[in-house]
């Protein structure tokens, strides 16, 4: 199964790539939807702010196509935000496809904004398929600034200075709010369980 990696322009794909190879994984880079057409799994990376993700995201015709789309969707970092329907970061409305909103990450005392850095999950869903051979309390690596609170769509959350929604599921759409690219072999694992979802 080819995996649809989606090129926003705003993010740096290389790690990503890289990370499918090591996995296995086939891949194609998509910088519109056409280029995507025969991939069963689609993945949106991203790095950077909102509004000039979505911007992109508009020009390409990614926006249009997401929200009509019924493959598998991994959105990775500021891509899972994008998957929920608002983010106070340039205060933009997103693709929608999961309810919620994105909020800025509070400074809590003692800890270092933006969050960098390998944090705990905790598992809330363990028989989802996405989590297969990820134990409770594995490490992933963390980068941001924004989050979504943990909620009813919250697959696993970890804590820094709040509940933050560490992995998401909304039917055919899945958010990681780390980079499981650069998250050892637990992120590989996601990696692969992501591309082997059966439809």
């Amino acid at each position: 199964m080819t995996v649809g990696l989606i090129d926003t322009g705003c993010a740096n794909l290389a790690s990503v790539r890289f990370a499918l190879e090591r996995a296995g994984i086939d891949y194609k880079v998509a910088v519109t939807p056409g280029q995507a057409g025969a991939c069963g799994r689609l993945i949106l990376p991203g790095v950077g702010a909102a509004a000039p993700a979505m911007k992109q995201l508009d020009a390409s015709g990614w926006s249009e196509q997401l929200r009509r789309d019924e493959r598998p969707l991994l959105g990775i970092c500021l891509g899972m935000q994008l998957l929920f329907e608002y983010s106070a970061e340039s205060d933009v409305a997103c693709l929608g496809l999961v309810p919620g909103e994105v909020a800025r990450l509070p400074q809590a005392d003692g800890l270092v904004w933006p969050h960098m850095g390998w944090n705990a999950l905790d598992v809330l869903q363990p028989n989802n398929a996405l989590l297969s051979g990820i134990d409770n309390g594995a490490y992933m690596y963390f980068v941001h600034g924004f989050y979504v609170p943990a909620s009813s769509f919250a697959l696993a959350s970890t804590r820094y200075g709040a509940d933050i929604s560490a992995i998401v599921n909304s039917r055919h759409v899945y958010g990681c709010q780390f980079h499981p690219e650069r998250s050892g072999e637990a992120g590989a694992r996601i990696l692969k369980n992501f591309a082997e979802l059966v439809r």
